[in-house]
């Protein structure tokens, strides 16, 4: 089975390339991209409008394989938190949180992450490789159709998933090739027919690939800012030294000349006493003031290794009022699943740490982090 194409790995594009390789016209590619990813169906001998002879040979040449569950947790809140072997050692993490109208499935798009950002368990592991497409589509077919099953089936043409936001483990646009054809799928109307405006990327500011997103697939778009100043953003999230702030905000702005939504979102890990003072946030004013933004804070969620703590809240309260009083739309996420390890900065799975990240952060806590105040918990 292993030896077979996995059609879970090419988008509408891919899908007819392959039918022709097969000798099939590409109406066919279009029927059988309906029966993978509107009807969960993996079995071909199921896909009964297929030309007998197109399902025999396909029983030979492809199958559909998702990646493996090896666990899957409930929270008391109803978020649901999936960890899935990609094999050579490695897991990874796919979280679907249920809200009032509306189903959001987050996506992983690599095994671990070589960002290393302070406040993200991921990162604490670092970087294995990079998920293929049929890897990421296969985290939103598996969850549909598991939460289908789970609800007894579906009326035609309803959907579990609502949106998808590319906020997992891995920075998505360092797997620009894979992660780009995955949101294809899902915005495919013979796929899963989602808008882009239902469609997120949160990337820690890539700038070069923000751009290249914007020209051949331009989502909605969220950036892990997390602090208003290039010194402490260094720290923070260590690629802000390759591409720093003021980079960073004209990509931004280039971005939204074609987007789907007017606006971008600036997601702020919300840290005790490295970056909730009020001073910070009138500089986050400042950093912001020509980007039509919205702000969405997020309390930190501790883990160990971090030596990190979360903003108390009534400082969280006291930070976005500053920004809600300017004008600016802000937020602060409820936490969800955090007694599943699902919430956000909690994705770890399992991965090879091919980049000594272990030991490092074993040497930051010998030798302290005063550049930022960081606290021991």
């Amino acid at each position: 089975m292993t030896d077979t194409v996995n059609l879970l790995d090419f988008d509408a594009a891919g899908l007819v390339a392959y039918c022709a390789s097969l000798g099939e016209k590409s109406f066919r590619a279009r029927q059988l991209q309906r029966w993978i990813h509107h009807g969960g169906v993996s079995d071909f001998d199921a896909m009964t409008d297929l030309a007998k002879s197109l399902r025999d040979k396909l029983k030979t040449c492809a199958s559909i394989r998702h990646p493996a569950v090896l666990q899957d947790h409930t929270s008391a809140d109803g978020t649901r938190k999936w960890l899935l072997d990609v094999g050579e050692g490695n897991a990874v993490e796919t979280v679907y949180i249920p809200e009032q109208g509306r189903g959001t499935l987050c996506v992983s798009s690599q095994a671990g992450c070589a960002v290393n950002c302070r406040f993200c368990s991921t990162g604490k592991q670092g970087f294995s490789r990079n998920l293929g497409v049929g890897e990421i589509i296969g985290q939103l077919w598996m969850a549909e159709f598991a939460l289908r099953a789970a609800r007894g089936g579906l009326a035609p043409g309803e959907r579990v998933i609502t949106n998808v936001v590319m906020m997992g483990m891995g920075e998505p646009l360092l797997n620009f090739d894979a992660v780009v054809p995955a949101m294809r799928l899902m915005l495919d109307d013979h796929a899963y027919g989602l808008s882009r405006r239902r469609v997120t990327l949160s990337t820690s500011g890539v700038v070069p690939m923000i751009d290249r997103l914007a020209a051949e697939l331009p989502v909605a778009l969220a950036v892990s800012l997390h602090a208003p100043n290039d010194a402490l953003r260094d720290e923070l999230v260590p690629l802000n030294r390759k591409y720093p702030l003021a980079q960073l905000m004209a990509a931004c702005n280039r971005y939204l000349r074609v987007a789907p939504r007017d606006f971008i979102t600036f997601e702020y890990c919300m840290l005790d006493g490295i970056n909730d003072s009020d001073e910070h946030a009138r500089q986050l004013l400042a950093l912001t003031r020509d980007v039509p933004c919205k702000f969405n804070l997020i309390p930190f969620n501790p883990f160990p290794e971090s030596g990190l703590l979360r903003s108390h809240p009534e400082r969280i309260k006291q930070f976005a009022q500053i920004l809600i009083d300017a004008g600016v739309v802000t937020t602060v996420r409820r936490t969800r699943g955090d007694d599943i390890d699902a919430a956000c900065g909690q994705l770890a799975g399992e991965v090879r740490d091919r980049t000594r990240v272990a030991e490092r952060r074993r040497r930051d806590a010998r030798t302290g982090l005063a550049s930022i105040g960081v606290r021991a918990v």
